[in-house]
């Protein structure tokens, strides 16, 4: 075979065999095929995109391309959540353990945040003492201890992979939905739970900006996992608004606590108990979504979705007693926003808040970028509520007086009060399976 030809057959919108996929993926990973035609191919595929054969395939040959994860000792149907990517999205945090204290073990894998949109594992980091890496000795025994566990990806999960989105991050080959949909796939089967939830966002803070491209990746994310032998679930839900109040990732933490005790928005619940719920049906705890939010619900009015919190973090030597006093570092330099007008604050860009809240420290603009745990911002008012002239609208918090300053000059063109109430989309908008 010579990838030459191979760059030729795609670009003539020709499938591609297993055995081609497998060369295309296996060369590339041991570098016998160079970057410069693995960036020709993948423009090929954007314009001439994939059937579900040669997706299916190309998702196995990376997943099967490094290290995969053997989960057979844990006991129960091992359950995995995945979002495609948001702006306050933080229900890992608050699903874990309401899933887990319903008796369905969750073994995840998880990654940092790049550019306006948060990541689990930078979330879990500002908890003081947690610890994101584990073997993969403890990392099974914590779950068959507690049904709980997450941690950071291993560097030796899905070569292939990490290789190939250097790539397309830098030849405009991101939003390719066979692409993108092999890429999340290959991490997930290489991780080796035997049911998949996926949070598949659209909107304007999300990747997919439409919802009928997030119907096409939620469609071949669920082919893949069913041709690959894995119950998959798909969950549109949007994200033209932020989830919940934070934005920030000791923020988050401190929303997802006050959450698990009751005290959470409304939004961020919806949309947990919804992903969580099927959850529940995947790892066959539940017959149905609504049996499975009854399950979920009970789990937070007992406490035992807290207890299993606690639980997790110290188990991961997280400090308990900075999650029972809250006893987190934010942001010295702080600003509050005050409303300009009484009425109803209008919606704000997802995008545009993600933006303001890596400004202010809370994001990465590069992979190397360091990020400020306690930096972000918080909506005392979300769009819908109606506001006082005088009240407090927005806090932001910073680390670095300069990044504040920076931040307040986005922050007039985000704040609209109008007398009209806005009328705001569903959060769940359907369930691919």
């Amino acid at each position: 075979m010579r990838m030459v030809d191979l760059i030729e057959k795609k670009k003539e919108g020709l499938v591609l065999t297993k055995e081609e996929i497998r060369y295309i993926v296996e060369g590339f990973v041991q570098e016998h095929i160079p970057d410069y035609q693995i960036s020709a191919w993948a423009m090929a595929v954007f314009f001439r995109g994939m059937n579900p054969e040669e997706t299916a395939e190309l998702t196995k040959a990376m997943a099967e391309s490094g290290e995969q994860l053997d989960l057979s000792e844990i006991l129960g149907r091992v359950v995995d959540k995945h979002s495609t990517g948001g702006v306050g999205d933080k229900t890992t945090l608050l699903i874990g353990p309401m899933v887990a204290a319903c008796g369905v073990p969750i073994a995840k894998m998880s990654g940092r945040g790049l550019g306006h949109t948060g990541g689990t594992i930078d979330k879990l980091s500002s908890i003081p003492g947690f610890k994101v890496e584990l073997s993969q000795e403890a990392f099974i025994a914590q779950v068959n201890k507690i049904g709980l566990a997450v941690v950071a990806q291993s560097g030796n999960l899905v070569p292939a992979d990490k290789k190939l989105y250097a790539l397309r991050d830098v030849t405009a080959t991101v939003n390719s939905i066979p692409l993108i949909a092999s890429s999340v796939m290959s991490k997930k089967i290489a991780a080796g739970a035997r049911g998949i939830v996926l949070d598949v966002k659209y909107g304007s803070g999300a990747f997919m900006s439409t919802l009928e491209d997030a119907r096409e990746l939620a469609s071949q994310m669920v082919s893949i996992g069913k041709s690959l032998g894995r119950d998959t679930v798909a969950v549109i839900s949007d994200m033209n608004q932020s989830l919940g109040r934070a934005v920030g990732n000791s923020l988050e933490v401190l929303e997802v606590i006050e959450t698990l005790q009751g005290n959470g928005p409304e939004d961020l619940l919806a949309v947990s108990l919804e992903l969580g719920a099927w959850m529940l049906v995947v790892g066959e705890k539940a017959d149905s979504v609504e049996e499975g939010k009854q399950l979920l619900r009970k789990s937070l009015d007992s406490g035992a979705a807290w207890e299993r919190f606690l639980q997790f973090v110290s188990a991961q030597g997280g400090d308990c007693r900075a999650i029972t006093n809250r006893a987190f570092e934010l942001g010295t330099c702080q600003e509050r926003i005050l409303a300009q007008a009484s009425g109803y604050l209008q919606k704000i860009d997802a995008r545009r808040i993600g933006n303001l809240a890596m400004v202010l420290g809370a994001g990465r603009e590069t992979k190397q970028s360091e990020i400020d745990l306690g930096a972000g911002l918080v909506f005392i008012k979300k769009p819908g509520e109606w506001v006082e002239a005088g009240e407090p609208v927005l806090l932001l918090y910073s680390g670095d007086k300069e990044k504040l300053t920076e931040g307040l000059l986005m922050v007039d063109k985000l704040i609209q009060i109008s007398s009209e109430q806005p009328e705001l989309p569903e959060l769940i908008q359907e369930v691919v399976r």
